[in-house]
Parts: structure tokens; C-alpha cells; sequence
């Protein structure tokens, strides 16, 4: 599967996943659900990859360090808001943080053209108007999404300094030590409850571990402001898993939404493409 494949498929694994997670906030809380997702994943991840601990320099681990508390803000900011806001406008106000970045790490004049389209779908998904849904829930959602462009930067560095997915497996380890105590504090006893743990489970899978390695390989060969640029299709995705798993309709604004930010990502790979800079 090529770059951009991967990406998709991330993209389509955290979203279902993040469905999933709407499901179990009755049962074990935001903070709760965030806590097992970097749990199970930081512990799925350290079993399959064993990463060295040792030979690593200082700039190794500061990166390590700085990608998994980007991970666990973006993770803990992220579900603050969709306990307060639906889904589909959380992601359409997070992916302004990707499509900023792809403004300003772009080096090429086009990609404006692709971001300021793609950030139009954004507009068109959130009904152009952002003032009825909670002002607490849309700033954690901004803030996720500056958490969410500061992971892609530091996902990228991550991955070119530690081989395979030892990078990830350590940063998510730090991002579950960081979030274990406000786990703990809010959920408590919930968090051991067997169904609990299992849905937990399902949601780490989903959302962590299989996007998270598929977007770390291909950061390896695809740059950041391209990458960016394809987190656009996030809401559209998420409208999707809304759609099948939470039952939330799709109107016809959103629809026009989809097709604005899926034509940005095409525009975007076939940029990357014709400019020689990745295989996608």
C-alpha cells in the first residue's frame, strides 16, 4: 500500500474508532476513555515492537517525549469536546490545525490553493456558522487541533529517528503514564470494569494503534504539508462513521462538504505527484 493509502486507512480506523468511543463516554468518561485508549495501545505497541532503550541521544528521547505529549493533548483535548459537541463538528474544527500547517510548511504555491479549498469543505461541514455549538467544546476542539499539527511534525521526526514503530511505542507509553492519574481521578473502579476494558480495547486498536503506525510510515516518505493536506477528508470520514455507527444523517451541505474536501486531497496527492516529491 502506498502513502497515501495508508493514510486513508488510518483515517477511516480513527475515525470508527472515535464513533465507538461516543458509545462508551456513559461508562467510563472522557478522561477515562482516552486513559485506556494510550494504555492498551502503549502496551500492545511495547509487546510487538520491544524498542531498544538504550543507544538513543538526548535529541532521541526529547523528540520521543515531546511527539507522546502531543499525542496524549490531542487525544485528551479531542474527547473533552465530543463530551460537549457532536462529532462531526469537533473534527471539523480539529482539522484547522492540520490545514494551518500545510499553509505554512507548503513550498510550493498551489498547495495554498488546495488548503484554502479544502478549508472551505471545513467551513461547509460545520453549516458555516460555529456559534451554536458550545464555546467550551469548540475550544477544546481548536485545541486539539493545534495538538493534532504539532503531532504531525513530531510523528515525522519520530519516525526518521527511530526505526520501525519503536518511536510510536515509546511516545505512546509516555503519553499513558502523563494520563493515567486523570484517568484514575475521573473514572476510578470504571476503568476495570471487563466490558469496559474491552471497548477500551477496541477503540485503542481503532484509533491508536493501527492509524497511528500507518501515519508514522508514511510521514517516512510523504511530507508534512502534503499529509496535512489529506487530514481534510477527517470530517468527511467522520461523517461516514457517524452515519454507521451513531446513526447522524448526512444533509445536503455536508454531502457538498465531502465532495470540496475529498477534490483538496486529490488536488493535493496529484501535486505530489507531478512535483516528484514522494511516491504515493
Amino acid at each position: 500500500m502506498g502513502s497515501v493509502g495508508l493514510v486513508l486507512a488510518g483515517g477511516v480506523s480513527v475515525q470508527f474508532g472515535g464513533a465507538l468511543a461516543v458509545t462508551l463516554m456513559p461508562r467510563a468518561g472522557a478522561l477515562g476513555i482516552v486513559t485506556l485508549r494510550l494504555l492498551v495501545a502503549a502496551v500492545v505497541l511495547l509487546l510487538v515492537c520491544r524498542p531498544r532503550l538504550r543507544g538513543h541521544s538526548r535529541a532521541d528521547w526529547g523528540t520521543v517525549i515531546v511527539f507522546g505529549i502531543a499525542m496524549a493533548a490531542m487525544n485528551g483535548l479531542f474527547y473533552q469536546a465530543v463530551a460537549r459537541i457532536p462529532m462531526g463538528p469537533a473534527v471539523t474544527l480539529e482539522v484547522l490545525g492540520p490545514l494551518a500547517l500545510s499553509v505554512f510548511a507548503s513550498r510550493r504555491a498551489v498547495n495554498l490553493v488546495w488548503a484554502a479549498l479544502a478549508l472551505a469543505g471545513v467551513a461547509l461541514l460545520g453549516g458555516g456558522d460555529f456559534s451554536g455549538l458550545d464555546p467550551a467544546g469548540a475550544a477544546f476542539a481548536l485545541g486539539a487541533g493545534a495538538m493534532w499539527a504539532a503531532y504531525i511534525v513530531f510523528s515525522a521526526r519520530t519516525g526518521r529517528r527511530f526505526p520501525q514503530a519503536d518511536g510510536l511505542a515509546l511516545a505512546m507509553a509516555v503519553g499513558a503514564v502523563l494520563f493515567l492519574p486523570l484517568g484514575i481521578a475521573e473514572s476510578g473502579a470504571r476503568l476495570v470494569d471487563p466490558v469496559t476494558l474491552a471497548l477500551g480495547g477496541a477503540v485503542a486498536l481503532l484509533s491508536s494503534v493501527l492509524p497511528y503506525t500507518l501515519e508514522l510510515l508514511a510521514l517516512r516518505r510523504l511530507p508534512a504539508s502534503t499529509f496535512a493536506v489529506l487530514m481534510s477528508l477527517e470530517p468527511a470520514l467522520a461523517a461516514m462513521a457517524g452515519f454507521l455507527v451513531l446513526d447522524q444523517a448526512l444533509t445536503a451541505p455536508e454531502t457538498a462538504a465531502i465532495a470540496l474536501v475529498v477534490a483538496a486531497s486529490m488536488g493535493a496527492v496529484r501535486t505530489q505527484v507531478r512535483g516528484g516529491g514522494g511516491k504515493p
